[in-house]
């Protein structure tokens, strides 16, 4: 069995107050500590199958252009959530299987590109904007038990489970692969980088915030106990993590190399992108009315998060 990262975004970064904040509030870290971002999803190849960890942006999102005040930032484009996958060597109609492990477009923007795939689901997620019109959902409502500490998980093929782990949204799952005794944890959005695993820190970015505290709880707990790759979506460290085969340590960190980033000034062109969900806010689908024109408790449309979570396009 083989994991391989669909690398698509790099050289982004999240804010300490983004990352810890979730708790004790933004206002209590320093926002000009930024740590390296990315943006990458993960395919399975068993060997008899090819199951993909959700699926990317959708095709055509733009870049953000972060100011000194952002939270958080993508990256910028490698290539193409397709064009990352392809470069793995693997068509499309060979994916058997799509484990989703929430509904934000940055893990489900590419769904209809695989026709041939069974999609899983937490059966909470179904009524989600971007899950609508699909045809090859599989809804989950994890009836296998217990794994170890996780009450409730869906044993997806030999080694592969799907984990229920509410928190950051209502229907929020996570993948663990068994694999020459490693657990390898592809989490989607537990936390947005592996500094906030050690430190024990919940993001600002939850739909419920006491099951998120209860998940983190399980997960920190489980990689206590068990030999774990911790496989991030946001950081280069999910990456690296699974290229060296490396456990996670909860009382040894990795040492942070922190980001340092070069803002770049660019022609604006009125269109703002959550770094959330990656939603596109374009005045010429609103009237006409600009974002910064919107009130100051206006919401992101799909992920309800706050007009400060936007960046410039």
């Amino acid at each position: 069995m083989e994991i391989k990262a669909v690398k698509f975004r790099k050289d982004g970064f999240y804010s300490q107050p983004f990352a810890f904040g979730g708790e004790e509030g933004m206002d209590k870290f320093d926002k000009n500590i930024r740590y390296r971002g990315s943006l990458q999803n993960y395919l399975i190849d068993t060997g008899s199958e090819v199951i993909l960890v959700d699926t990317g942006l959708p095709a055509g999102t733009p870049e953000e252009n972060p100011d000194e005040n952002s939270p958080a930032y993508t990256g910028k484009d490698i290539c193409s959530y397709m064009d990352a996958f392809a470069a793995l060597g693997y068509k499309p109609e060979q994916v058997t299987k799509i484990l989703l492990t929430h509904k934000h477009a940055d893990h489900s923007g590419e769904l209809r590109s695989f026709p041939n795939a069974k999609i899983y689901v937490n059966q909470e997620e179904l009524s989600a904007a971007e899950l609508q019109g699909l045809g090859n959902l599989v809804p989950v409502s994890f009836t296998d038990g217990a794994y170890y500490n996780f009450p409730e998980s869906q044993k997806i093929a030999d080694g592969i489970f799907l984990i229920k782990a509410k928190g950051h949204t209502n229907g929020n799952s996570i993948v663990i692969v068994e694999n020459e005794g490693l657990f390898y944890m592809i989490h989607g959005d537990i936390t947005y980088v592996d500094e906030a695993l050690y430190e024990n820190k919940l993001s600002v970015v939850y739909d419920d915030l006491p099951a998120a505290r209860e998940t983190l709880d399980r997960v920190r707990e489980f990689v206590r106990s068990h030999p774990t790759v911790y496989v991030s979506t946001h950081s280069p460290q999910g990456y690296e993590n699974l290229e060296a085969k490396r456990v996670m340590d909860l009382d040894h960190p990795v040492p942070t190399v922190f980001d340092k980033v070069n803002f770049e000034k660019k022609e604006a062109s009125g269109k703002y992108v959550c770094s959330i969900c990656g939603y596109v806010y374009d005045p010429a689908e609103h009237d006409g009315v600009a974002f910064e024109d919107l009130p100051d408790d206006w919401r992101c449309p799909r992920c309800k998060q706050s007009k400060e979570k936007f960046n410039r396009a």
